[in-house]
């Protein structure tokens, strides 16, 4: 960690980090089970004697925009690079970096670990077949953990979370935006279940599917699932173009 803090140090006189402003990124993925988030694991607090976890996060450069800082912190600490980052809102408690442990950990890392700092979060959806993490700087790793077992992050990470999540429950309402967690093509019993993972309730399978197909944002694919227990299911995919159409004509219900 001393190493690393020298290095930082270094771009900071070089470059110009913030001390006062960084980005925090919720990434969510589905393994056609569960709602995962993507968090890193920092240095060992010492009371705790153990890695804490935490989202993707960091200072930004004086020299960069918002969004050019989340795109270079999430591929710095996790490998991930080019994905499409939406922000959910900024979080500036005066003593949302305070604690004992957070402070402990800071000081391994950055010049002026007491310095107040206003974080901006990010949130994206990504389909976790696709993703290669590699950890780096001060993450020891990167990882998929399932979000119902997410009870304890570093800073306020957990408050950026929940608040992430509740924007992509009431975003799933108007906007199709599941489908970023699926592949390029998925069946409509896999949607169904990313419905139910997100929103964490059931929902009618029928009712699902007559209303999905209803919508004609879906393209019938002629290829089925194979190696299967049950009776393979045709693969869909998502119709950009007559979702586009449907949006033009105010229709905006997806909620189930």
């Amino acid at each position: 960690m001393e190493e690393i803090r020298k290095r930082r140090d270094e771009m900071m006189m070089k470059r110009g980090l913030n001390p006062h402003i960084s980005i925090d990124c919720v990434i969510f993925g589905f393994d056609f089970e569960q709602l995962n988030v993507l968090v890193i694991r920092r240095g060992v607090d010492k009371s705790k004697k153990k890695s804490r976890m935490a989202l993707p996060g960091d200072l930004i450069y004086d020299d960069e925009n918002l969004d050019e800082a989340a795109d270079r912190i999430l591929n710095e600490l996790t490998g991930l690079k080019g994905v499409f980052l939406e922000q959910v809102g900024a979080f500036g408690d005066p003593d949302r970096i305070k604690t004992d442990d957070d402070q402990e950990w800071l000081r391994s890392i950055r010049k002026k670990p007491e310095a107040r700092v206003v974080t901006v979060a990010y949130y994206s959806l990504l389909p976790m077949d696709n993703c290669k993490l590699l950890a780096s700087s001060f993450a020891l790793s990167a990882e998929w953990k399932p979000l119902k077992e997410i009870n304890e992050l570093a800073f306020d990470h957990l408050d950026i979370l929940k608040d992430s999540y509740s924007k992509l429950r009431a975003k799933l309402a108007t906007h199709p935006i599941g489908f970023n967690l699926l592949p390029e093509k998925f069946t409509l019993g896999q949607l169904h279940k990313l419905y139910e993972a997100i929103l964490e309730k059931d929902i009618d399978k029928r009712n699902f599917r007559r209303k999905i197909l209803k919508l004609d944002i879906l393209t019938q694919l002629e290829e089925k699932q194979t190696g299967v227990a049950h009776k393979p299911s045709r693969f869909v995919k998502f119709n950009e173009k007559n979702y586009k159409k449907l949006s033009e004509t105010g229709f905006d219900n997806f909620s189930f």
